[in-house]
């Protein structure tokens, strides 16, 4: 709903390591204020392409730019500023991945977010696959005590589906706007193999 949980940041290393994979993305920058676009030219260019595209029939356009390539990363932007914007991404991603803090203030906007994505499923003709990814977690790996677990476990209560991989709180990835991204080795690398995974097995 708000700014600030590292959407754009999930959004360009999820795609570099998509690249790495083999599977070369197209990064769409559907946010007004264009942080992903801006970072791809900081950065020199990114090895796959980027284009701004913060338009509300982005489920409409899209296809127009895609070619070849299997994989689309967008960049939405927030549900409360932008939401026009966000329903159209929201109509042509398959998968919906919301970066959520396990901190209890982030817990508490999930309740909108969840009415959202419900609303905007009953416009699509197949239901997106929904996961949580807890970003900027205490630990890089899930843990069965403290206040990561304890977000897995309200999350789970309240009916979304968390990832396995969480994206612990680096200087790595906080401090990586503007620069060249290198996921391997990386949860980033965790986190495409798994989603590379849920949509085989979907």
């Amino acid at each position: 709903m708000k700014p600030g949980v590292g959407k754009t940041t999930s959004a360009v290393w999820l795609a570099h390591a998509l690249y790495e994979l083999g599977r070369p993305p197209l990064l769409v920058d559907g946010d007004p204020a264009g942080s992903a676009l801006r970072w791809s030219e900081l950065a020199g260019g990114f090895p796959f392409p980027v284009i701004a595209l913060p338009v509300g029939d982005v489920h409409r356009r899209i296809d127009d730019f895609l070619g070849l390539r299997k994989a689309v990363v967008h960049d939405a932007p927030q549900l409360e500023d932008h939401a026009r914007i966000a329903r159209s991404i929201m109509r042509h991603a398959d998968e919906w991945i919301v970066p959520v803090t396990p901190a209890p203030i982030e817990l508490d906007r999930m309740a909108p977010i969840g009415a959202e994505m419900g609303d905007v499923q009953s416009l699509r003709a197949r239901p997106a696959r929904t996961a949580v990814l807890l970003n900027r977690t205490n630990r890089p790996d899930a843990t069965r005590t403290g206040p990561d677990a304890d977000a897995r476990e309200v999350l789970a209560e309240r009916g979304f589906d968390v990832l396995d991989t969480q994206i612990a709180r680096l200087d790595l990835y906080s401090q990586s706007f503007g620069g060249p991204v290198r996921a391997q080795d990386t949860a980033y690398m965790d986190l495409a193999e798994e989603l590379i995974k849920r949509q085989e097995n979907a």
